[in-house]
C-alpha cells in the first residue's frame, strides 16, 4: 500500500495587483488612529476601500494583518543600514532618518500597540520576530563595528548600551509624553551613549 504524501501547508493568496500594498498602508493608518484595540476588519476594510471578505482570504485575524502591515508598509519602513565611519553618526542616521524615532507615524504605531503586546501572545511573538528583529540586527551591527574600531570600552555591557537610546526615548514619549525630537535623541547620544561608550561617567 503506498504511502501518502503528507500535503505541504499552503499560504494564503495574495490580493491582486497593488490593492495589497493599499491594504497594508491602510491598516497602518488606522492602527495610528485607533490603536489596535479598537482596529477591526471592518475599520481596515472601508479605510482601503476593500471588501472584509478579500481581508479574510489574505488575513486570517487581525493579528496576521497588523503584523504583516508594520511589516511591509510604507508607513513603517526598516531603517537602512548605514555605515558612516562612527557610532555618533551611525546612532544619528538611523534615529533620526526615515524609520527613526522622529517618525510621527512610527511611533504612532506603537502607541497604538503597546497595551495588546502585553495581553497578545501571538501578536507580541510576531512583533518581536518580524518588526523587531530586524531592527535589532541594523543596530547590532552599528555597535559591534563601534567594538571593532575601538569606540567602545572593553569593559562596556555592550548589550546594555544598545538598547539605552531607544529605552530613554521611548519613556519620553510614553511615560513623560515628551515626542522625539533630533535635539532629544543628540542629547541622549552625547550626555549618555557616548559617555558610556568610552567607559566614563556622564559629566
Amino acid at each position: 500500500m503506498k504511502e501518502v504524501a503528507e500535503a505541504a501547508p499552503r499560504s494564503r493568496p495574495r490580493v491582486e495587483g497593488g490593492r495589497e500594498e493599499e491594504i497594508l498602508d491602510a491598516t497602518v493608518e488606522v492602527l495610528a488612529e485607533l490603536g489596535y484595540d479598537r482596529l477591526t476588519m471592518d475599520a481596515v476594510a472601508t479605510a482601503a476601500k476593500a471588501s472584509k471578505a478579500t481581508l479574510y482570504r489574505r488575513w486570517t485575524t487581525k493579528a496576521e494583518l497588523v503584523v504583516d502591515a508594520i511589516t511591509r508598509a510604507k508607513g513603517c519602513p526598516v531603517p537602512d543600514a548605514v555605515d558612516t565611519g562612527s557610532l555618533r553618526g551611525d546612532l544619528i542616521s538611523m534615529s533620526c532618518g526615515e524609520g527613526g524615532f522622529t517618525s510621527d507615524r512610527l511611533m504612532s504605531v506603537m502607541a497604538g500597540l503597546l497595551t495588546a503586546l502585553h495581553r497578545d501572545a501571538d501578536l507580541k511573538k510576531a512583533f518581536e520576530e518580524h518588526f523587531l528583529a530586524p531592527r535589532i540586527a541594523i543596530t547590532n551591527q552599528v555597535y559591534q563595528r563601534a567594538v571593532e574600531r575601538g569606540e567602545i570600552a572593553a569593559a562596556v555591557d555592550v548589550q546594555l548600551l544598545s538598547v539605552t537610546l531607544p529605552a530613554v526615548i521611548v519613556h519620553h514619549a510614553f511615560v513623560l509624553g515628551i515626542p522625539p525630537t533630533d535635539e532629544l535623541i543628540l542629547r541622549v547620544i552625547d550626555n549618555v551613549i557616548l559617555p558610556a561608550a568610552r567607559g566614563s561617567q556622564v559629566s
